[in-house]
């Protein structure tokens, strides 16, 4: 059996049409039939039945397109090992993140790696925390960075930053006023909070229960961007970690004060990895510079709290 034989079947499962496989490939059609028909003979089974409306896969052909996407995945991960070998310090890197880590964490630690080492190169697809940890379990991404990802065995995490929920305000909002900020007084503001889906709203809907209160948020979003926008509106207040408003933090446009007392709630930046995985020179050096960064970032909160 031949490698590309297995890429034109997986790229045959992708798009699901011998048209339009044989384009992306630039080939003709009766190449993707050909090699689809050593596939059946190498394995005697048929993997696809075709019809006016496009193929479909057999028993058979579900099993190989579940493996065939990450065999292919991997040989391209050996290829970079070896060409690191080779003494050659270039390649990509693969980094799957949810949104909340992207501008104030992962965009700007990129920036200043890409400056070190401009021959590398970075696709970065963000979607949510649990997406991206399976993205690194399915060898899709060499790295996940997540903030509050749920708890998902297989995965190695290689640096855990604790990350502490301060009430998010513009400087005009009579939160200002305040060092600190009772629990209790949180029932007096506009509040918009993370749905709950999010282990933080979780956290937090537990600690109003158990103080007696009751929590009535005026808005409730999955959205980090739409909480930002309606604090910066002055239409509610929010909770969220400092780190992910940095940028609207330091440009005088939001304070982050924080929560009275031992009544903090806190999650955590996950940097993940496949345990099993051998990371090219590329991915090694960018976890490292990640760790470090990360590292930095949390202790600079933590000495500002001081």
């Amino acid at each position: 059996m031949q490698i590309r034989a297995l890429m034109y079947f997986d790229e045959l499962v992708r798009t699901n049409s011998m048209r339009q496989a044989a384009e992306n490939l630039n080939v003709a059609p009766t190449a993707i039939s050909r090699q689809i028909e050593n596939l059946e003979y190498h394995f005697g089974a048929p993997l696809v039945e075709r019809s006016a409306r496009g193929v479909k896969l057999t028993a058979a052909g579900e099993l190989l397109a579940a493996r065939a996407g990450r065999t292919l995945r991997e040989l391209d991960h050996v290829q970079q090992l070896i060409e690191d070998l080779k003494g050659l310090q270039r390649g990509r890197v693969s980094i799957y993140a949810n949104g909340a880590t992207v501008a104030n964490l992962l965009a700007p630690a990129l920036a200043e790696f890409s400056l070190k080492y401009p021959q590398l190169r970075f696709t970065v697809t963000i979607t949510s925390a649990r997406q991206a940890v399976d993205a690194v379990n399915s060898a899709e991404a060499d790295i996940a960075v997540t903030l509050f990802a749920p708890v998902i065995s297989g995965t190695k995490v290689r640096l855990r930053s604790e990350i502490t929920y301060d009430l998010i305000a513009t400087p005009q909002h009579p939160a200002a006023a305040h060092a600190e900020i009772p629990l209790r007084t949180l029932c007096d503001y506009a509040l918009a909070l993370p749905d709950q889906s999010f282990g933080f709203r979780q956290a937090f809907d537990a600690l109003f229960e158990k103080e007696g209160l009751s929590l009535d948020p005026v808005f409730v979003t999955s959205s980090l961007e739409m909480l930002k926008e309606l604090v910066l509106s002055s239409a509610a207040v929010t909770l969220l970690p400092a780190l992910t408003v940095r940028r609207e933090i330091e440009a005088g446009q939001l304070l982050a004060i924080p929560l009275a007392g031992k009544t903090g709630i806190r999650t955590h930046v996950d940097l993940c990895v496949a345990p099993d995985r051998q990371l090219s020179f590329a991915a090694t050096k960018l976890l490292d510079f990640f760790e470090r960064f990360m590292r930095e970032r949390t202790n600079r909160r933590a000495e500002t709290r001081d």
